[in-house]
């Protein structure tokens, strides 16, 4: 019984025609040979799998080659060429460079170059993996790569050029190796098909394709474990199944469960998924690729960047005209946060269900915008266990429902004046250990936020509830206590003097220094918005003050008071040093 031979070393290229997926760089290189206009020294670069070591091979076989084809290519039959194919030419060296990086091997390689060729023109050096080559390394090669006697060729391979030095790369001519299409390599898997006698599906090849990233090398091994796992039949499912990779019609399914609001639906096609095996984040990275696929797919300009067969990119055009840009991008933002909270929540089947629902409610016809669901109710879900709705604020007008057919995003109100609160949210008072419902505040707003925005938020509704002065005081150290990361505002709020003005709901904010005012004045919308839902009184107003006070302590941190009480309490000082006492 014949040995069995793997694919990827059975048709590993032997000719420049037989290259996969680099027609312009070897056309590059036959008429290099042709001309004999050849350089000394050669850097092929490219991911693994694109064929470099394999046109460094056909290179050094084609320049030794007695009777070149009227093409270019090596004839197979002279002395030279039959040394090379059965392995025993000693002109062609090849060095791994990744088990061979020390200045030693390289020194045992600058004398190989001193040997000229017994028969033949050149002696080729193959240098692969060369960037695993130590710096010492590379400085001892610099001056042979440079100046080496006329009958030497040196090919480095890489796939790292980013990690060899200038150096280098200036003393050779560079080619860049581009992955490999997914038609050229379903045509390549075909062929192979064909000669191996095993009936394929073009389909399931287009799958060993897109699995294999851009690698022919990778292809081929994929294909020899779904021939040897299918007996030779390749189908589009017995694929699927040996590769465990999740079919894009899960993902059809899911997006019309998206479209169509149907939470539960969603959670059910989760299950079915989990059940067949699949891990939950690589669940959520498929359908985040799939996600990302339909937003190249919705423009015909932006189509050449789906990776996949003509076929279909036909159809992932079709499914991504279901859906809009806005609902699109914000469907790959919630999966990406849950891909980034993954690894650390504690109930990961919840994380993953709770995202679902989220992308659900993005086309609901509910009044809550996509971005913001705290406190929203799920309507579908609600509306399956029969569920009151959610109430709708007098000063909302009722949405009406978009059809599934044409889904659309609820867009989020325009300029900087929005209310905090969400939509919908009760009057109640909340709960002493809850979060006051505010958004994350940044410091880093731009200038032109701070001209836009308002000196103070604008009611939105008539809520007036009494309150004391106490409570005012009380919803203000409660602000500061749930920000702990907004530095710069706690440390404002901190240093002022709160008063209220008579008997009104307006109170003036006494701030003693110009850049507190600037840090009070850029968040006032959202500090008086926050402070009206806690005190449930949509006329509480903030006035600030500038009232210069000199050397203010309060506004210095912890570091800077500890400096100024040592500055004027010499004993203090002593104290410590004696004591070796470290404050830091």
């Amino acid at each position: 019984m014949e040995n069995y031979i793997v694919s990827a070393r059975k048709y590993r290229p032997s000719t420049f025609d037989s290259v996969v997926g680099q027609k312009a760089l070897t056309a590059t290189l036959k008429n290099a040979v042709a001309t004999g206009r050849l350089a000394h020294s050669y850097l092929f670069c490219g991911s693994r799998g694109v064929g470099k070591t394999s046109c460094a091979r056909i290179f050094a076989k084609t320049i030794n080659c007695e009777h070149r084809t009227p093409e270019g290519e090596a004839c197979n039959e002279c002395e030279s060429c039959r040394a090379f194919n059965s392995g025993t030419s000693m002109n062609i060296i090849e060095l791994d460079a990744a088990s061979n990086n020390g200045i030693d091997d390289m020194r045992s390689l600058i004398e190989q170059v001193q040997i000229p060729p017994s028969r033949g023109r050149y002696r080729v050096f193959i240098v692969d993996e060369v960037h695993m080559l130590s710096t010492a390394a590379f400085n001892s090669f610099l001056k042979t790569l440079e100046e080496p006697p006329s009958y030497v060729v040196f090919i480095l391979a890489t796939t790292e050029k980013h990690k060899i030095i200038p150096t280098i790369l200036s003393r050779c001519q560079i080619y860049d190796f581009h992955r490999i299409t997914i038609d050229d390599m379903i045509d390549h898997l075909e062929y192979v098909a064909r000669q191996e006698g095993i009936t394929t599906e073009r389909s399931a090849l287009n799958v060993i394709a897109r699995k294999a990233d851009g690698a022919m090398r990778d292809a081929l091994s994929i294909f020899d474990q779904v021939a040897a796992s299918s007996r030779g039949n390749i189908t589009y499912q017995a694929t699927l199944d040996n590769l465990n990779i999740l079919d894009y019609e899960y993902c059809n399914r899911l997006l019309e469960c998206f479209l169509a609001g149907k939470v539960l639906d969603s959670w059910m096609i989760y299950k079915e998924i989990r059940d067949r095996g699949f891990d939950s984040q690589f669940f959520v990275n498929s359908l985040a690729g799939y996600m990302r696929d339909l937003m190249v797919a919705r423009e015909p300009s932006t189509l050449v960047l789906l990776e996949a067969s003509q076929e279909a990119r036909q159809a992932m055009a079709t499914e991504a005209q279901k859906c809009s840009p806005d609902f699109l991008y914000r469907a790959m933002s919630l999966l990406n946060d849950a891909d980034l909270n993954y690894r650390t929540a504690s109930n990961k089947q919840f994380l993953v269900e709770l995202t679902l629902a989220k992308i659900c409610q993005l086309c609901s016809p509910s009044p809550a915008d996509g971005s913001s669901d705290e406190g929203q109710p799920l309507g579908p879900i609600a509306a399956r266990q029969g569920a009151a709705p959610a109430p709708t604020p007098q000063d909302a007008p009722t949405p009406s429902p978009s059809p599934v057919a044409s889904p659309t995003v609820v867009a989020e109100p325009p300029g900087p004046s929005r209310p905090y609160a969400a939509p919908g949210r009760t009057a109640a008072r909340p709960h002493p250990n809850l979060t006051l419902n505010v958004p994350n505040i940044s410091i880093r707003q731009s200038q032109e936020e701070k001209t836009a925005a308002p000196d103070s938020a604008p009611a939105s509704s008539g809520r007036s509830q009494a309150y004391t002065p106490q409570m005012m005081e009380a919803e203000w150290r409660r602000f500061i206590d749930t920000h702990p990361k907004e530095h710069l505002l706690i440390t404002a709020m901190r240093a002022v003097e709160l008063k209220r003005a008579g008997e009104s709901d307006e109170w003036i904010v006494e701030v003693g220094n110009q850049v507190n005012y600037d840090t009070l004045a850029t968040h006032q919308p959202a500090l008086t918005q926050a402070l009206r839902d806690a005190l449930v009184n949509d006329h509480v107003a903030l006035q600030l003050q500038l009232v210069e006070k000199g050397d203010d302590r309060s506004t210095l941190n912890d570091r800077e008071l500890v400096g100024v009480m040592l500055n004027e309490t010499p004993m203090l000082r002593r104290f410590i040093e004696d004591l070796k006492l470290n404050l830091s």
